[in-house]
């Protein structure tokens, strides 16, 4: 098992970790075979600490995750690939490093896409978000404009999601649905509306099941009327 990694807190580092991690395990939930992890080194093989990394963020497809898992970290030579992507959040400590030494590092460990994240614009990143493509085993950058609402936009081919800079937040938009991906506060928030429709829609049922109880009692009592009438 690999050791925990030596991190220094960061107030806004974390969360911003957290919430990615959490908002690509729910997106990918229904592929067993995806890893969505993070805080833990990637590295070739427990022999030797060289060059060992640790990744914000890391997402892998074709995996064993509770192997990996187990291992307290990424071992590529026992997962027997690199992961896919791998997403860096700038903080003031290792901002410079993520795209300096890091960037050649996750090349040389054959990361397919790199992206960097930095909630502050780019006070600690060189830009406010970034992405690279590893191409014959260098990194080419992925396009990354500003839309009209003054959003910067990339696409990860891998994840089929944009990364969004949206106002010092990352945020994950799938062109396949039209729509943005839910962080935690914000599911909760829509299944409560959704469990609030359900809820009027079984009241008007119930209402409605009523009245239809009543007119069918109101229907029984004038045939009932009738029937004395026309006895009398």
């Amino acid at each position: 098992m690999l050791p925990d990694p030596v991190r220094t807190p960061d107030m806004q580092q974390e969360p911003i970790g957290s919430e990615i991690r959490t908002v690509l395990r729910r997106h990918f939930s229904h592929r067993p075979d995806v890893l969505v992890g993070g805080e833990g080194y990637l590295c070739w093989n427990t022999r030797t600490r060289e060059g060992w990394l640790v990744p914000d963020c890391v997402v892998a497809f074709g995996v064993d995750p509770d192997a990996v898992r187990s291992r307290n970290g990424y071992v590529i030579d026992d997962v027997g690939k690199p992961p896919e992507v791998v997403v860096e959040i700038a903080s003031e400590s290792t901002g410079r490093a993520d795209y300096t030494r890091k960037r050649e590092g996750y090349a040389g460990y054959g990361v397919g896409e790199y992206w960097r994240f930095d909630h502050t614009g780019g006070e600690y990143h060189d830009r406010a978000m970034s992405g690279d493509m590893l191409v014959e085993g260098k990194y080419e950058p992925i396009p990354v404009d500003r839309d009209a609402d003054g959003i910067l936009r990339g696409h990860s081919p891998t994840l089929g999601l944009d990364l969004c800079w949206d106002d010092g937040r990352l945020r994950f938009y799938d062109p396949a649905m039209g729509e943005y991906l839910l962080n935690l506060p914000e599911a909760e928030a829509r299944a409560g509306v959704a469990e609030a429709r359900v809820g009027m829609a079984e009241a008007r049922v119930d209402s409605a099941e009523a009245r239809a109880e009543a007119a069918e009692a109101e229907v029984k009592r004038l045939r009932e009327e009738l029937g004395r009438l026309q006895s009398s």
